[in-house]
């Protein structure tokens, strides 16, 4: 049994905050040891880098991580007022970040977390548990197994990987699992790659967050360009006012101008909008897959049966937890965020630039030395910013150096909104994950311009 403080800290997750955490504990003096699935940093990232971020690079940058990028020369700050994509986030950031020569050495990539356990102990046993090393188990690329021993784990993986099903009810509705082949990603490259799957065809998008939005405005766009495209939109609530939000009063012009240009979208009547909707059964049939249910359109509620050829599901994300199942977590039954974070992003009450500032004290569970941080930290709710992730790595990096005055002492400012929130409560009616999220993805967003880049994002790395 290894001791607590001969092994290093592992970080899962190359992605914007794993990165920073390793940065963050570099400073501290703390050993760093970054674990990631993907073939290189911000893998989860390059999925959406056709998304244009509706933060600009002042809020994408990490205090800890400049120094690095500067010390090892060569790297050019970014204009901060502008708006980065998701391939200039990895690519102009990511990317040289972990090449750094401090970095570059203590990143595996093609390495897959599967389990996360105290070192001889499962969850049951108690005796000596907070002086035993955590075992994190890992499964290479080509298939090897292999176990890391470490002093803490901070898990940065995000939620990309776990997206919420279409389905109302919280399961898979019938058939969904059948019907892989209608069903695309969040983020389709509408106007780019996949430009061709929905040109002249109809689309459904359940969902009622900025992925949703920014696939909507991408697609009214193509349906400007090639008749007979087709857009349909169903929401779980009975209203879509709170995605419209923001407009002029939102800081952040880019995500403000994104729910006017769908409202406006919507008033037109260049996209049919079916409220209350529940999707319970999808039944694929040739070239089309039949959405049923049951929903509103136009101001009555009936029956649903779409004949669409495929189905964007934009409906959010939940977190890997088993993973964790031998670990003692201390877990909110609604959000599944840890239960001190909770309160502070319930998407019900807050935006994502209304969250609090919150820190290690906040993040850490009954197993002492085990954090969740960025998207995966905020559980079920969309409201995670990249700045908030970046404070929440620092403050953790202060307390495992043992400097507690820096990891209570947390400071943030976000740009305010009024747009960044489920479809849960309120406007939105019932109806559970139907918000949107990606550590790139909750609230890094996207912008409402139309062209080659769709728009928006929320981000959740890995």
């Amino acid at each position: 049994m290894g001791t607590t403080t001969e092994h290093p800290v592992v970080v899962i997750g190359a992605g914007p905050t794993g990165l920073a955490a390793a940065a963050h504990l570099l400073e501290r003096g703390l050993d760093p040891l970054v674990l990631e699935a993907g073939d290189g940093p911000g893998a989860a990232i390059a999925q959406w880098g056709h998304v244009r971020l509706f933060s600009p690079w002042r809020y994408c940058l990490d205090t800890a991580s400049r120094p690095l990028l500067d010390g090892a020369g060569g790297w050019e700050v970014p204009d901060l007022d502008a708006l980065p994509t998701g391939a200039d986030l990895v690519h102009d950031y990511l990317e040289p970040l972990a090449a750094t020569p401090a970095l570059r050495d203590r990143i595996r990539y093609g390495v897959r977390v599967t389990a996360v356990v105290r070192d001889g102990a499962d969850r049951t046993r108690s005796l000596g548990r907070e002086r035993r090393a955590y075992r994190v188990r890992t499964r290479r690329s080509d298939g090897g197994t292999r176990d890391v021993l470490a002093r803490a784990v901070i898990d940065a993986s995000g939620t990309w990987t776990r997206p919420n099903p279409v389905g109302a009810h919280g399961i898979p509705a019938v058939g969904e699992s059948d019907a892989g082949a209608y069903l695309t990603g969040p983020l389709p490259d509408v106007l780019g790659a996949e430009r061709d799957r929905f040109a002249g065809r109809h689309t459904l998008v359940v969902g009622m967050g900025h992925s949703a939005a920014n696939t909507l405005l991408a697609l009214v766009t193509l349906a400007g360009q090639v008749p007979g495209t087709r857009v349909t939109w169903a929401v779980r609530g009975g209203s879509a006012r709170r995605l419209f939000g923001g407009g002029t009063d939102d800081a952040l012009p880019a995500r403000g101008l994104l729910g006017s240009r769908l409202r406006e979208a919507v008033d037109a009547g260049r996209l049919e909008l079916v409220t209350r909707a529940a999707v319970d059964e999808l039944v694929p049939d040739g070239d089309v897959v039949h959405v049923r249910g049951s929903g509103r359109r136009d101001g009555v509620d009936g029956p649903l049966d779409l004949a669409v050829h495929q189905v964007v599901g934009a409906t959010g994300f939940r977190p890997d937890l088993d993973m964790l199942r031998e670990v003692r977590l201390d877990l909110d039954p609604v959000v599944e965020a840890p239960v001190r974070l909770a309160p502070l992003i319930d998407p019900n009450l807050h935006s994502c630039g209304t969250v609090e500032p919150h820190g290690e004290s906040v993040l850490r569970h009954p197993d002492a030395g085990f954090y969740l941080a960025g998207m995966k930290s905020y559980g079920r709710a969309p409201t995670f910013l990249l700045a908030t992730g970046y404070e929440q790595v620092r403050s953790i990096a202060a307390a495992l150096a043992g400097d507690r005055a820096a990891a209570d002492t947390v400071r943030l400012e976000l740009p305010a909104t009024g747009v960044c929130s489920t479809d849960l409560g309120g406007d939105g009616g019932g109806g559970g994950g139907g918000g949107d999220g990606a550590d790139g993805a909750a609230c890094c967003g996207t912008t409402a311009e139309p062209g080659p880049q769709p728009v928006e994002l929320t981000l959740a790395p890995r």
